[in-house]
């Protein structure tokens, strides 16, 4: 008689939080809603703001990201500092043996994002770039009606990402800092839908944007056009003074894919996927998931040797590639091709 032996779950993976940025509390929420990670502790520059932080989910504040990283019970680190201080603290995580989740855009410059990836493969450690909303289930669906032929051939995109937050002038994104304006704010959501869905990587980038002296001389609202392989163009509009709106359409021979609520799906929330083809309308009504949690479950079971990254290094590389090259299709108002 043979007898099987069920597989015993490695053990979560222990994460710290190097910074108290807004959008921790949903990293929060998704490190404690997995299964598969632990939430240790959160470092803020300022050690009152790290204690109180960490006192609202029972986690160890430490005063500076130094202090987090030499703590060796923690094995995962989340970065959500400004985006020119994503290099220098991948990189010293890395260093510290920490494996490294770094929020988007992962880097300011395609030569910041290599030495990241290189820091990470000289530490042998992991090194992703967070873009969540690509771990909630409804785009492996959509990815599958589209290679399966739904709408025909795809022949053009959509996507918008604009929200107001002009009057909120201590913005870290407002200061002029590198990696400030629409383009890094949400710009690089568009470019990573469209690559996504499309299996392909755009030949040319080309964007307008209008600046605001007021918010550091950066990109405010900002149109991209995406030309990818076969003629196939991807029009993305990304703002941070305009009214709010996350949708992707997609255009084929023969019918549209449309996606409400495309980046900003609450575990609440349950908009469904549209699909108007050959004249019939249907509909598939999205899981009800946390695509936080789900990101935070993927990165821990690749930390544990379980699967694979969901997107290697190489394609934050590609990522910081194109945003550098929209910033400066705006700023020098020209066409830029993109390497192959």
């Amino acid at each position: 008689m043979t007898t099987t032996t069920a597989a015993v779950p490695s053990a979560p993976v222990t994460w710290g939080i190097l910074g108290v940025a807004g959008i921790t509390r949903a990293m929060i929420r998704g490190i404690l809603g997995s299964d598969r990670a632990v939430l240790r502790g959160i470092a803020s520059r300022d050690g009152a703001k790290a204690a109180a932080a960490a006192a609202e989910v029972d986690a160890v504040g430490y005063e500076g990201y130094d202090a987090l990283l030499s703590d060796p019970a923690i094995e995962a680190v989340y970065l959500p500092t400004p985006n020119a201080l994503h290099a220098e603290w991948a990189i010293r995580a890395a260093e510290a043996g920490k494996h490294v989740l770094c929020e988007k855009p992962m880097a300011v410059t395609a030569d910041e994002a290599r030495a990241m990836q290189a820091a990470a493969a000289s530490a042998g450690t992991l090194l992703a770039e967070a873009y969540m909303y690509a771990h909630h289930p409804r785009y492996a669906e959509i990815a599958r009606l589209i290679a399966d032929g739904a709408i025909g051939r795809v022949r053009s995109m959509q996507v918008t990402f604009t929200f107001d937050a002009s009057a909120e002038l201590d913005h870290s994104g407002f200061q002029g800092a590198p990696g400030s304006g629409a383009i890094y704010d949400v710009g690089g959501y568009a470019v990573h839908v469209a690559r996504l869905l499309l299996g392909a990587e755009p030949e040319a980038v080309t964007a307008h944007a209008a600046a605001s002296e007021l918010h550091g001389g950066i990109d405010m609202s900002t149109s991209l056009l995406l030309e990818f392989p076969d003629g196939v163009g991807v029009l993305a509009q990304v703002g941070m003074w305009n009214a709010d709106r996350d949708t992707v359409t997609i255009i084929g021979e023969r019918g549209i894919i449309e996606v409400p609520h495309a980046f900003i799906c609450g575990p609440d929330d349950g908009d469904a996927v549209l699909i108007d083809a050959d004249g019939v309308r249907s509909s598939i009504v999205a899981e009800r998931v946390d695509h936080y949690e789900r990101q935070v479950t993927r990165f821990s079971e690749a930390v544990r040797g379980e699967v694979a990254l969901a997107w290697a290094p190489d394609d934050a590389v590609r990522q910081a590639t194109i945003l550098e090259a929209a910033t400066s299709s705006w700023r020098e108002r020209v066409r830029i091709p993109l390497p192959a």
